[in-house]
């Protein structure tokens, strides 16, 4: 199988809990709180493990939360190459109210991460190599837009293949960077290009014209419960899911990451990849709080998953 290495330059701390009802100025008393490694190189690499591969996990730690991270990651048989930072790594929180069963999403903005730390990221990809380079999740609110077009500079030189999950600024500066592919779901997709999308054969147009335009060699643009869209300059091809209960829908594109990752390490084609990764995605939403796709839920949606 090929070398998988993940990068998380914006880890976190998710913190879970459920209270009776959501209201202000009033003391809410809450469950007991459960922890999770969150971001999204790391949820892909998790992913990974829960669906019985292997990669390495690159991110920021730094503070009390990044040493509670490194812990969770180490209590999942996680690989970790993590890379030292000044300040505290981030804790995000989500708040189950039962009566109503919404979820409320709680996501702070992460450390400043100094210009020497962000390089020590970019040597830490270097150093690992890897056939595989997945860089998903958000920037700190410091870092400057093209970091990960650096990065993908960096795995071109070594001869690697970058899968980009971000958006806005951080995705638009990876254009013309020799990116592999990239994931964005499909209101990324319409802010990076400015339009809406209200017909199927614009959104053809439109994902093709920015492949031969450079921005990556594949597109795969997921839609929610509308599946997603495998996109090259030849191809266009639409698939989707079973429908299925849901419980949570955090890290459900994180798992879909990780699913096409893993396939394609494993040797299987673009479309093999990009059922796997669908079906690891609505796994994902079955599942409560923070926790992924599970690997008895994906190997039943799999089969399922279809062409339209």
């Amino acid at each position: 199988m090929q070398k998988i290495v993940t990068l998380t330059v914006n880890p976190t701390v998710d913190k879970s809990t459920a209270v009776y009802s959501v209201a202000s100025e009033i003391k809410l008393r809450c469950a007991p709180p459960t922890f999770d490694p969150g971001g999204g190189g790391i949820n892909v690499t998790r992913a990974i493990k829960k669906l019985g591969g292997d990669s390495i996990a690159i991110y920021t730690q730094g503070g009390g939360t990044g040493g509670m991270l490194y812990e969770l990651l180490d209590a999942e048989d996680i690989q970790q190459h993590p890379v030292l930072i000044s300040n505290y790594t981030r804790e995000n929180l989500t708040v189950f109210e039962e009566t109503t069963t919404l979820q409320y999403r709680f996501g702070m903005p992460g450390p400043e991460i100094t210009p020497e730390e962000q390089e020590a990221c970019l040597d830490a990809i270097v150093e690992e190599g890897g056939d595989l380079i997945v860089a998903s999740g958000s920037l700190t609110p410091n870092m400057p837009d093209d970091f990960y077009a650096r990065l993908a500079d960096r795995v071109d030189d070594f001869g690697g293949k970058l899968i980009v999950d971000t958006s806005g600024p951080a995705l638009a500066a990876v254009a013309n960077k020799h990116v592999f592919l990239v994931k964005p779901n499909l209101r990324e997709l319409e802010l990076l290009t400015g339009e809406q999308f209200t017909s199927e054969a614009r959104l053809k147009e439109t994902a093709q014209d920015y492949i031969r335009n450079g921005l990556a060699e594949v597109l795969i643009i997921s839609m929610g419960a509308g599946g997603a869209a495998l996109v090259t300059a030849d191809d266009f091809i639409e698939m989707r899911p079973p429908v299925v209960p849901i419980k949570s829908k955090v890290g459900a594109g994180d798992s879909m990451v990780g699913g096409i990752t893993l396939a394609l390490a494993q040797g299987r084609d673009l479309r093999d990849a990009m059922r796997y990764g669908i079906a690891a995605g609505s796994a994902a939403v079955m599942t409560p709080g923070t926790q992924l796709c599970q690997p008895e839920d994906v190997a039943f949606i799999y089969p399922l998953v279809t062409i339209v």
